[in-house]
């Protein structure tokens, strides 16, 4: 069951990866500024989340696919928590994770990564988080600096579980997100 998690989970990655490469491939040379965030992500990023947010590692027990849900945490994870080119990233629980930074005397440079935490708590710890459109695929286009969506900010996300998510790999389609100041 593990396995068959990781592989779907790794899987997914790869998916998203070779869609940005396609999408790459068909921008025209030389158009490198960024675009403004579409009306959808816009939308997502101004509503204010309802209900009172809980812990990950709380949610993972018992939330299933198309349960509504408010969770909060903050952007780290993975040394990489935001998927390049798509309106996804990775939410980790500050009550499983913490921040290298957050150590003492440690100076790693990528705080984000809770490379200091175990595997096992990475895993317990953090939900993917995407926005997706009316056909429920994730938008194509970056969420981070959007709405002060940085590596380790605080947020808290109303959204329902996605469809295929497990106990095991939590994703959550947002429909608000709330920076913290």
């Amino acid at each position: 069951m593990k396995l068959k998690h990781t592989c779907l989970a790794t899987a997914a990655v790869v998916l998203l990866a070779h869609c940005q490469k396609n999408d790459q491939a068909a921008a025209p040379p030389g158009d490198s500024a960024p675009a403004a965030p579409s009306a959808a992500l816009m939308t997502v990023i101004d509503a204010a989340p309802s209900g009172e947010p809980k812990a990950i590692h709380v949610i993972r027990e018992t939330a299933k696919p198309g349960d509504v849900i408010t969770v909060s945490g903050r952007v780290m994870g993975n040394v990489s928590p935001f998927v390049e080119g798509r309106s996804a990233f990775i939410l980790g629980d500050p009550e499983v994770l913490t921040p290298c930074n957050e150590n003492p005397d440690d100076e790693c440079e990528t705080p984000w990564d809770v490379c200091c935490d175990s595997a096992k708590d990475k895993k317990r710890g953090t939900a993917t988080i995407q926005v997706v459109d009316a056909d429920g695929r994730v938008l194509k286009e970056g969420i981070e600096g959007v709405g002060g969506i940085e590596k380790l900010a605080t947020l808290t996300i109303a959204g329902t579980v996605a469809e295929g998510s497990t106990p095991e790999l939590l994703v959550i389609n947002a429909t608000a997100i709330d920076v913290a100041p």
